[in-house]
């Protein structure tokens, strides 16, 4: 009768150290669960410039302590907060699919995801337009001409509604539609997929009151 492998051997056939390959697989995972296609070109940005520092180190375990050696790696380049942030999102996001897929212990997979990210001090920097300089962008465009028409609704749904630059080009007339007296953008997926309430709704209600008042204008 053949003895049943023990549990030590079961944890012996998970990797501390992951290869190309089985980074490859784990990343091709991380991008499978994905549905935005935003999401996903920045999970593989951020997998990709971890992969070629961990490859560029010499047999280095992939753990806890290796990831906060990244995070140093990415504090020393000066990069903003939330960037070290999202880049160590997707370091977590790669050690749990790659624990999914029996590549990592469950362990080592746990140490990483409980690594923190860096505290956010003092306000965000960055070009940011405030409330005047958007209502100054907006109405910038004549009014009196077809093409400045044109471009002022395309500066209100970009900067009233929050539509990303493929989501403005890709949005029709069905899109929008009057839900309990007031116009909204409907059936429009966006980063996290369609919204929760069912309608698909992009919209949450101090958005689509801004897009009504932009209709009247």
């Amino acid at each position: 009768m053949k003895q049943k492998p023990s549990s030590r051997r079961r944890r012996n056939s998970t990797k501390s150290i992951l290869r190309l390959p089985d980074l490859e697989h784990a990343k091709a995972a991380v991008l499978n669960s994905l549905n935005s296609t935003d999401a996903k070109r920045g999970y593989r940005h951020a997998i990709d410039e971890f992969v070629d520092w961990y490859c560029s180190e010499p047999r280095l375990a992939f753990n806890r302590i290796v990831v906060l050696r990244y995070r140093s790696h990415l504090e020393s380049r000066q990069l903003a907060p939330g960037t070290i942030n999202l880049r160590l999102g997707a370091v977590r996001r790669l050690a749990y699919e790659a624990a999914d897929c029996g590549l990592l212990s469950a362990d080592l997979a746990a140490g990483i995801r409980r690594v923190k990210g860096v505290k956010k001090l003092g306000v965000r920097l960055g070009n940011w337009l405030t409330a005047e300089q958007g209502n100054a962008l907006w109405q910038a465009p004549d009014r009196e001409r077809l093409k400045g028409k044109r471009d002022r609704a395309l500066l209100a749904l970009l900067l009233a509604c929050g539509l990303r630059r493929h989501e403005a080009v890709a949005l029709t007339l069905a899109h929008l539609q009057q839900r309990e007296d007031h116009w909204a953008i409907v059936d429009l997926v966006g980063k996290g997929g369609p919204h929760p309430n069912g309608s698909g709704s992009r919209l949450g209600e101090s958005r689509t009151a801004r897009l009504a008042r932009c209709s009247r204008h």
